[in-house]
């Protein structure tokens, strides 16, 4: 006869085991926030001097599209809007026009949100997560673009956020400049183990971003000269320094492409350990009740609606401490994904990782000092207020909160064609911008003709979309669907067909047909044990010609078996 384990013995082991759990995760933590360091850095190296040369060319960035379209491509290059936007408070405290700076500081903001979308692909293998993750994720996209296009037109017809700082920073002056440093906690957590890996040059990235003639015959942004160079190797002790220019040299575009494949792997590896360990720590109930004490509003009457400006706080706080709204949001991605964590309440707590970004370039520009502290401290200032507009328009009125309503489309779409995620990232954040930056050379004029032809056919589109399904009375008869436009025009199905016959069934859109069918037989008598009140058929049918469905009825038309259901009356013959 079996001895039953003691119940002192069996809380130990279960003690053990969560214990391992925790750790577990907090590793997996640890390396997912090394690996986003290791792909700003890839994509850091990736970009070289070609940063610089967005810069360049003054009477372009006089164009308040292509400011906003530099600030996006600057800050997906280098993978950090904490970074752009210390960058260009650089180049306003190096004589830059504040006017010039404020739309870059826009897309600054827009292109942080890169790296959530990224994380988020990695989640792509579960449709369900991927739709809540992918979600999250454009959250922030949304309230990025969104603000951006109404206050960089605010901005070029009546100066606000200009005007605003302008009066703020009055009575800045350079004679109490000080030194100021960041307090970067989390880097001084993870340098330990990515300076083994990889050292960058942040001197030397910033001088070619601001064309600084000092940097300008500088060939790497690798950190070389660390000690006395010993003979036969670098004179910098991390691995990446044996294949730079005091090792083997195998360019710095290789060596951005093998730390970008490294840190991808690390990325996606981190994120399933820190999902399979959530799941397999929290349980059914445990994950429910803290799905429920996240997402619920403060249990005091009247005060419910504090709820999302705690969690602004809360955002702004922990990004603060990290410095680093990417790392905060993009932790708070996989949380999504895997349920625990509402769009509803990560959007309050984006918007104030937003808030707490603008530290970072608050601080720079009080450490930048010289003759134009004024202005450096002035666009610090307009970062921080164009969050705060942005959160102004899109929070406190509920139905002016487009970003959720976006983001779920975006996420639900990206459910079913889950290529069609790729295709958003590679069009919003490297297509659509290096578009206008090219229509831009064309002059002022031809910008401006895309960029009103363009809005108006997305306007007039959203509009009509909205008023076919709210309002379909106030449309002419052509206009009450889109079938009088070519299919692909108004589908995805075309676009799905042509990339599942070019990839395989990997990206097919999701079908019924391979999922669990749930019927729900409403009219059954709540006590006959005939059959159950729901029922479940994973039996394999053909694809449905014809669904129809009344109040009392539920039947499914198929080419040749014929399912039919009364009240009371569940039939399946073959």
């Amino acid at each position: 006869m079996k001895t039953p384990t003691p119940p002192k013995s069996k809380a130990l082991k279960e003690i053990a085991v969560t214990s391992m759990r925790l750790m577990s995760l907090i590793t997996f933590l640890y390396f997912f926030i090394c690996s986003l360091s290791f792909l700003s850095d890839s994509f850091r190296i990736l970009g070289g001097k070609n940063i610089g040369a967005l810069f360049s060319n003054s009477d372009l960035l006089k164009n308040p599209v292509v400011g906003v379209m530099i600030g996006v491509l600057v800050t997906v290059l280098v993978q950090s809007s904490s970074t752009s936007t210390s960058i260009i408070v650089g180049l306003v405290s190096a004589g830059a026009p504040v006017k010039t700076a404020i739309p870059m500081i826009m897309g600054a903001n827009i292109g942080t949100s890169v790296t959530n979308i990224i994380v988020a692909l990695t989640q792509a293998g579960d449709r369900e997560q991927f739709r809540k993750a992918f979600a999250c994720a454009n959250v922030h996209d949304m309230f990025n673009w969104l603000s951006a296009f109404i206050l960089v037109i605010n901005e070029s017809l009546t100066g606000y956020l200009e005007k605003l700082t302008g009066v703020l920073v009055a009575n800045v002056g350079s004679t109490n400049a000080t030194e100021v440093k960041n307090p970067d906690f989390l880097k001084a957590l993870t340098k330990p183990f990515t300076k083994v890996l990889i050292q960058l040059d942040k001197d030397v990235l910033k001088g070619w971003a601001q064309n600084s003639p000092e940097y300008e015959n500088t060939s790497t942004v690798l950190k070389i000269g660390c000690h006395q160079h010993a003979p036969g190797g670098p004179s910098c002790k991390y691995l990446f320094a044996h294949l730079g220019i005091e090792g083997v040299n195998i360019g710095e575009t290789y060596i951005g492409i093998i730390l970008l494949v490294i840190s991808l792997f690390m990325l996606c590896g981190c994120l399933i350990g820190m999902v399979k360990t959530l799941n397999s720590l929290l349980g059914t109930k445990v994950k429910g009740i803290i799905e429920n004490v996240i997402n619920a509003d403060i249990p005091i009457r009247g005060l419910g609606w504090l709820t999302g400006y705690l969690a602004m706080i809360v955002g702004a706080i922990m990004t603060i401490l990290v410095q680093s709204s990417s790392v905060f949001t993009s932790t708070l991605t996989p949380l999504a994904g895997a349920g625990l964590v509402s769009l509803e309440r990560a959007y309050p707590l984006t918007l104030g990782s937003n808030l707490g970004t603008t530290t970072t370039s608050l601080l720079a520009s009080f450490a930048a000092g010289g003759d134009h502290l004024q202005a450096a401290v002035q666009i610090a200032l307009v970062h921080l207020f164009f969050n705060l507009t942005g959160i102004l328009m899109f929070y406190p009125v509920p139905w002016m909160r487009w970003p959720i309503s976006i983001a779920r489309v975006l996420g639900n779409t990206t459910c079913k064609y889950r290529w069609f995620a790729v295709v958003y990232l590679c069009f919003m954040f490297f297509i659509f911008p290096l578009t206008m930056f090219a229509v831009s050379m064309a002059g002022t004029i031809p910008l401006y003709i895309f960029t009103i032809l363009l809005l108006t056919i997305l306007i007039s589109s959203v509009t009509i979309t909205n008023l076919q399904t709210k309002a379909p009375r106030y449309l002419p008869r052509m206009l009450k669907d889109w079938s009088f436009l070519p299919i692909w025009l108004h589908s995805l199905d075309p676009w799905d067909d042509l990339v599942v016959a070019a990839l395989g069934c990997c990206c097919r859109k999701k079908d019924g047909s391979d999922e669990l069918k749930e019927v729900i037989i409403n009219m059954a008598p709540k006590d006959s044990k005939a059959f159950p009140s729901v029922a479940y058929n994973k039996l394999p049918v053909k694809k449905l010609i014809d669904r129809n469905r009344t109040s009392n009825s539920f039947s499914i038309t198929a080419p040749k078996p014929v399912r039919a259901r009364s009240s009371n009356s569940f039939s399946n013959s073959f």
